[in-house]
């Protein structure tokens, strides 16, 4: 286990939280074959309330306003989370956001956003974040037949002309400048232009591209562990390709800007790849702080700290070894990542998807040769795109 004293002790200091995951609903008017929180590993949902309690909610906005005035912070994100956090209710959604900001005080910028799968996202919704200064991120992973092929109601029937629907009213005026952006969690067997496309049909501001959570234990779909083929890799670089030829920018993708950015020496804002501090807590319905929700694809329990709201500052997950080995970058890669000569941006992958039973979570990702493929490439696109604008200007 990591010596956090020892870490300590030779200068290294936690990074704060900046960003706090509030599982306000923890149930899903939809049965996604994908999802990580219902389908994979970790089952605890079963045991916590579907819906975080009032008395909860007030303990963790006080808690995040101590945190935040412990470390001086001056801006920090709350993002509302589930399950889908729309099931939670207006009158709920409305006390937490005014609740966390009240207590964060006038000198804390608290930008809020709330990830959903746009089902329940109504006029009323709509109406209620426009007064609340809420962003909305809707979840559409491509056409109808590439949504509708995970995203389904448990009668089996797609969602994806709801969430279209949800779209069309959110991307219209008065809310248009409440799009946060669109999350789409890839699937090989889905053409990857055509993916890109149908996003691109509702001008999102950004595009989040989600590799499937997987571990070695447990492979994603169509990643044939420790073989060299790069299914997703591939995909990845028709996306790349199109997006990067485009003669203007038609929307920013946070994967392909992150690689980009540290390619040219830059830190990473995403856990995705890099070796940025994350500074990412969750909490969960019952009060219970944990780690990343992403880590329940992993094991039974993996994103378990042993902390709730009502006793525990968010101070005491800092030193957590778990989570201290999320934030010492190189020092907690494996043996093989450290070699690698694109380790500080790849960071090993995200990190759930670098576990093996048996060995925990020191190993590469299991995504390892997709990463290397998409990074080495993006790195050639960049040179020759920079070499071919030097020979226009001799």
């Amino acid at each position: 286990m990591l010596d956090v004293h020892a870490l300590l002790a030779d200068g290294w200091q936690p990074t704060p939280f900046r960003e706090f995951v509030l599982k306000i609903h923890s149930r899903c008017n939809l049965a996604c074959d994908h999802c990580y929180m219902y389908e994979q590993a970790d089952q605890t949902w079963r045991l916590r309330p579907s819906r975080m309690p009032l008395a909860i909610s007030e303990q963790t906005a006080t808690r995040i306003a101590e945190h935040v005035h412990a470390h001086n912070l001056t801006r920090v994100t709350v993002i509302l989370h589930g399950g889908e956090p729309l099931l939670a209710g207006p009158d709920l959604i409305s006390h937490v956001v005014t609740t966390i900001r009240d207590r964060a005080g006038p000198q804390v910028r608290v930008d809020v956003s709330l990830q959903t799968n746009g089902i329940g996202l109504d006029s009323a919704y709509l109406r209620l974040f426009a007064n609340l200064d809420v962003r909305v991120g809707i979840s559409l992973d491509g056409d109808a037949a590439a949504h509708d092929r995970h995203r389904r109601y448990r009668n089996g029937q797609g969602s994806h002309r709801t969430v279209v629907a949800a779209l069309k009213r959110l991307t219209a005026e008065p809310y248009r400048h409440l799009f946060g952006g669109l999350l789409c969690t890839i699937d090989v067997r889905n053409d990857p232009l055509a993916t890109y496309e149908a996003l691109l049909q509702f001008d999102p501001p950004m595009i989040d591209l989600l590799l499937p959570h997987g571990t070695w234990t447990t492979p994603p779909p169509e990643r044939i562990a420790g073989s060299p083929s790069t299914p997703y890799g591939d995909w990845l670089i028709a996306v790349f390709d199109r997006w990067f030829a485009a003669p203007r920018q038609e929307t920013r993708i946070r994967l392909f800007e992150e690689i980009m950015h540290m390619l040219v020496g830059g830190a990473s804002a995403s856990e995705a790849v890099g070796l940025s501090p994350v500074s990412v807590i969750v909490i969960e319905t019952d009060g219970s702080i944990e780690q990343s929700d992403m880590l329940k694809s992993a094991y039974h329990g993996a994103p378990w700290t042993g902390l709730h709201v009502t006793r525990d500052p968010l101070d005491a997950a800092l030193l957590l070894p778990s989570v201290a080995a999320r934030q010492i970058g190189a020092r907690a890669l494996s043996t093989v990542c450290r070699g690698c000569d694109i380790r500080q941006v790849c960071g090993g992958g995200l990190y759930p998807h670098r576990y093996r039973s048996g060995s925990g979570f020191a190993n590469p990702s299991v995504y390892c040769p997709d990463l290397f493929r998409l990074i080495t490439h993006i790195r050639q696109s960049m040179v020759a795109g920079i070499s071919e604008r030097l020979a226009r200007w001799r």
